[in-house]
């Protein structure tokens, strides 16, 4: 009768990590707008590094002044992609 309940306890435990539902290494699908976001607070996070790591004496002046401008031209380049995205999708919650 244990070994009955011991089975059965495992098989109820298995089918509740593993249903698919409540899996949680399971990837939720993704919108382009929601790439957009997680890319966007990269760039912002990569530019607060830059920020930092120059005034700490990492980066010469030319080499900080390029690669903020680039990070700030990808970064005007997301934002307006999300404005145009935005406008034709509708928003979730």
């Amino acid at each position: 009768m244990g070994i009955i309940a011991g089975i059965i306890l495992t098989l109820l435990l298995f089918a509740f990590i593993f249903w698919p539902d409540k899996n949680p290494f399971r990837q939720a699908d993704k919108t382009r707008l929601d790439y957009l976001r997680e890319r966007k607070d990269v760039i912002y996070e990569n530019l607060r590094d830059l920020n930092f790591e120059y005034l700490a004496g990492k980066y010469p002046e030319q080499d900080y002044a390029e690669q903020r401008a680039s990070l700030e031209d990808e970064a005007a380049r997301v934002i307006a992609e999300m404005d145009h995205l935005s406008t034709r999708l509708p928003v979730r919650a």
